[in-house]
């Protein structure tokens, strides 16, 4: 018996009721997307106890064991990066970020993916900024497909690679959290690092629904320290 609560009839049948007109073929397609995104997520699933195993004191020597990899290969695979102290919630949103660009048949992983990816992790503060601001959320929608390239011609397999400008906005998120003095980067920080990177598309988007890089920056440290606040922190 599997030890998660999900099994292939779920994910066959949310799959049919999503897309209850689409032939074979293009369910094929959906389905090869999704397995993607269950892999990047079983990757970070690994990389957060990989993490906690190194916390305690584990060698790479024995993480390679539990995982069934050579020492050399575990550390390669799972040594913290670009993503340390990332959410989960923010985690998610880079592999939404990633699906989107799956999704337009895009061969990159832009800034406006980036954002679609906020906007797929209702969980976080990024959306909850993003939809007071608005007003709604399909209206930042629009505004980022009116702003996306064209669709490719088909879907990539394996990994696609962040932009310049996209990787630039990573370590503007680190930057964001280091100048409010927090020690996570969650979804709030990745869209100010978007919005700081400002010839990018998404600072474009952004600024064109009325945001500002100063505001933004407010608005979360004000945000956080009322939520803190509420918790007794």
């Amino acid at each position: 018996m599997s030890p998660l609560d999900i099994s292939l009839a779920d994910l066959i049948a949310r799959l049919d009721e999503e897309l209850p007109d689409a032939n074979e073929l293009a369910r094929i397609s959906e389905a090869r997307l999704r397995a993607q995104t269950l892999s990047d997520l079983g990757d970070q699933l690994i990389d957060h106890y990989v993490s906690k195993a190194k916390q305690t004191g584990a060698s790479w020597t024995e993480i390679g064991d539990a995982i069934g990899v050579s020492k050399q290969a575990a550390q390669q695979r799972h040594t913290p990066a670009a993503f340390e102290r990332f959410t989960n919630l923010n985690r998610h949103g880079i592999v939404l970020a990633q699906e989107a660009a799956r999704t337009h048949k895009h061969d990159f992983i832009g800034t406006e993916h980036m954002l679609l990816g906020l906007l797929g992790e209702p969980r976080g503060l990024a959306y909850e900024v993003l939809v007071a601001k608005t007003g709604s959320e399909q209206r930042i929608r629009d505004a980022i497909e009116e702003a996306m390239p064209p669709a490719g011609e088909k879907a990539l397999r394996g990994h696609i690679a962040f932009r310049p400008e996209s990787k630039e906005a990573i370590v503007q998120a680190r930057r964001a959290s280091a100048d409010l003095g927090h020690d996570w980067v969650g979804t709030e920080h990745t869209l100010l690092g978007l919005i700081r990177v400002e010839e990018s598309p998404a600072a474009r988007i952004l600024r064109g629904l009325g945001f500002t890089a100063q505001e933004l920056h407010e608005t979360v440290k004000n945000e956080i320290a009322e939520r803190l606040a509420a918790r007794g922190e």
